[in-house]
């Protein structure tokens, strides 16, 4: 299929390039100016919404998938919703987190090789992406295998670890599943391609309501439905995504090649940087789900957390979104050699997620006694939840920039320093003012979560203050550095 963002990137280089001689023509006119940055903005916002929008819908659906599992999981019992809730924000979370932070490198790698006309290596780039997180699901397997003890070692309820150990036995597929469908979205997504990966994620969303409801009620299955049906939905969306790259991305896609295990080493160090990067953003909701099974009445601080991180996801998918077309934006005009749209670019979505976001925070806080009832019909956890809803509020407001930033990061191939930020910021700072004002202070959840807000604010400030300072134009020039320092050869050393 022809991509048709081209076309946009046609019109908005077009257009750049007449607003620059028009300032040359006439530096002092400021209506000319404010006309000129009026379309320039429109433009980019266009462009952007191309890529956010399909990625924010594809996001919300497979979301969906896990969202519609617990809710249904949650009418079983407390117990159950507990279980369900630790096992995918903890055990799920480790295979989750750290198969998307590894293939995130191919956002930077395939981005900036679109961006620079180097279609020839984006399916080696994504065969090469597939092997190292067939290898590194192996590694992570013994994690859903030992998930109970782990648990338990953790500190949790022993009835919740046991439930969530079973569960976690039956998941074990999904986490393949990842090897194969995170390459697959970030080498779609580089290429702006995003509307197929949203009508594949539609027709499983569908799918897994239907038959979730069948296991989990009228089969009388529970748990052990939930897990197959949710394993079947993903997979049907990897597989789905595979056929379309095979037979509609003949511009990027010419086989397997033996390729793919070439020239692994750079690939290999920038997964790992970047699976760091994203795992310790990532990781830190599920550290603050364990550190809520050490309060008192866990199981009451586990569902109120458990039932606060899906709606903070749900409303997440919207940066979530932005994250992609920063990424993906900053990096194909990074490899393009246009350093300038790449910056505007950034500033221009920051603008639109900071006032997107405001009015979730508004929505979220009107409607905080209602949200809660859509995963339990517990009251006391429905309390819980409500007055949780400001500390939410505050964590939605911050990832109205700090996921665009991140995008810029990954985009920009920033991953290795953003991983000591990251540090820093969420885990030297957050958690441990988190833990100090929770356990100490006895601020339990609260100051649990306050610790994390304050942990995500010390990483915005300072990503933005690096923004503020970088050096587009060093970044292009690495850029294209990197397509042949990192990205290896096009040659097929079997052909030689």
């Amino acid at each position: 299929m022809e991509n048709s963002a081209a076309p946009l990137l046609l019109v908005y280089k077009q257009s750049a390039g007449a607003a620059e001689e028009n300032r040359k023509l006439n530096p002092s006119s400021l209506s000319s100016s404010l006309s000129i940055f009026a379309s320039e903005v429109w433009t980019e916002t266009k462009l952007i919404w191309y890529i956010a929008g399909p990625t924010i819908l594809t996001t919300v659906l497979q979301f969906s998938l896990g969202f519609i599992t617990q809710s249904l999981v949650g009418h079983l019992g407390t117990i159950e919703l507990a279980a369900v809730g630790i096992q995918t924000n903890v055990i799920g979370g480790i295979g989750y987190g750290v198969m998307m932070g590894m293939g995130s490198a191919l956002e930077t790698l395939c981005g900036q090789a679109y961006g620079a006309g180097r279609l020839d290596m984006m399916g080696i780039y994504m065969q090469r992406s597939w092997l190292i997180l067939m290898g590194t699901a192996l590694v992570l397997t013994p994690v859903y295998v030992l998930a109970a003890p782990i648990l338990k070692l953790l500190g949790q309820n022993t009835a919740v670890a046991d439930l969530a150990g079973k569960f976690s036995l039956w998941m074990l597929p999904e986490l393949y599943g990842y090897a194969l469908n995170f390459p697959t979205q970030k080498f779609l997504q580089a290429q702006s391609k995003v509307m197929p990966m949203t009508w594949i994620s539609l027709i499983a969303v569908v799918f897994h309501g239907v038959m979730s409801w069948v296991f989990i009620y009228k089969l009388g299955l529970g748990l052990v439905g939930a897990a197959i049906i949710l394993n079947l939905s993903f997979w049907f969306i990897a597989v789905g995504q595979i056929v379309y790259v095979v037979y509609w991305c003949n511009d990027a896609w010419s086989g397997l090649s033996w390729l793919a295990f070439c020239d692994l080493g750079g690939f290999v160090v920038m997964s790992i940087a970047s699976g760091v990067m994203i795992c310790l953003e990532y990781w830190t909701y599920m550290l603050l789900i364990i550190l809520a099974g050490l309060l008192k009445n866990a199981e009451l601080q586990i569902d109120a957390a458990t039932i606060c991180m899906n709606l903070q996801a749900c409303v997440f998918m919207i940066p979530l979104g932005f994250l992609a077309a920063s990424s993906v934006r900053v990096s194909n005009e990074l490899g393009a050699g246009h350093p300038r749209i790449a910056k505007f670019s950034v500033w221009v979505m920051v603008a639109i997620s900071v006032i997107i976001q405001i009015t979730c925070t508004v929505v979220l806080i009107i409607a905080r006694n209602q949200f809660p009832v859509l995963f339990t019909d517990d009251k006391r956890v429905i309390a819980e939840v409500s007055r949780l809803i400001f500390f939410l509020s505050a964590s939605v407001l911050l990832s109205s920039i700090q996921p665009i930033l991140s995008g810029l990061a990954i985009g920009a191939g920033w991953q290795t320093m953003v991983a000591f930020i990251n540090i820093g910021s969420y885990y030297l700072v957050g958690m441990t003012v988190g833990c100090v004002l929770g356990f100490k202070f006895n601020f339990g959840l609260e100051g649990l979560w306050g610790g994390v807000i304050i942990g995500i604010a010390v990483q915005t400030v300072i990503l933005l203050v690096i923004t503020l300072r970088t050096n587009w134009e060093k970044q292009a020039a690495l850029a294209k550095e990197r397509i042949t320092n990192w990205g290896g050869s096009a040659e097929d050393p079997l052909l030689d």
